[in-house]
């Protein structure tokens, strides 16, 4: 039986969605599918599965992308399917364990891919905010909430910037303990 879920993460909450999809493989639910806020699970053994996401240094048509997604593959992975960079896997977990970050080195890499791919659109977002409410201020102009919400967008937007830069600072001190 196939079973659609829709349930959206913030894009800083990768850890969080790839615990949930883990979840749902324990409970007997296996990820076939993603899409925008969607995801669609066939059932399957409980813990069948594990699964793991990664964003792709580029989009997953380039040459590049198709050859790392091919690699993984190689090594027992089910190449589930992407959403934006965003790809998924999963593998059988009698197959022993599934990780595509071996080392702190990599997992800070992915972190940085990530601040990355929104920081623009959070600089972005709070200067056409700022811009908005200075025009709408010296204009003496009509209240106009767009600003407003562009500010809030970016600060948002910032909290999650601040929080995966901790977790890298974190992961940076543990790789210079275990050197």
């Amino acid at each position: 039986m196939r079973k659609v879920v829709y349930k959206g993460f913030f894009v800083w909450n990768f850890e969080k969605e790839e615990k949930w999809l883990n979840e749902m493989a324990t409970k007997g639910l296996a990820l076939i599918s993603v899409g925008p806020f969607r995801y669609e699970f066939e059932d399957s053994l409980p813990d069948e599965y594990e699964v793991r996401l990664e964003l792709l240094k580029k989009s997953v048509d380039n040459p590049e992308s198709e050859s790392y997604i091919r690699f993984v593959e190689e090594t027992g992975a089910e190449y589930i399917g992407t959403f934006n960079r965003w790809v998924y896997f999963r593998k059988k977990t009698k197959e022993g364990s599934f990780e595509l970050y071996s080392d702190n080195s990599s997992k800070i890499k992915q972190i940085e891919r990530i601040i990355g791919s929104i920081l623009f659109i959070v600089l972005l977002n709070i200067f056409f905010g700022a811009e908005n409410i200075y025009f709408m201020l010296s204009l003496d102009s009509a209240f106009n909430a767009m600003g407003f919400i562009n500010l809030f967008l970016g600060a948002f937007g910032l909290i999650g910037i601040i929080r995966l830069w901790k977790k890298k600072k974190k992961l940076e001190r543990d790789k210079d303990i275990y050197m």
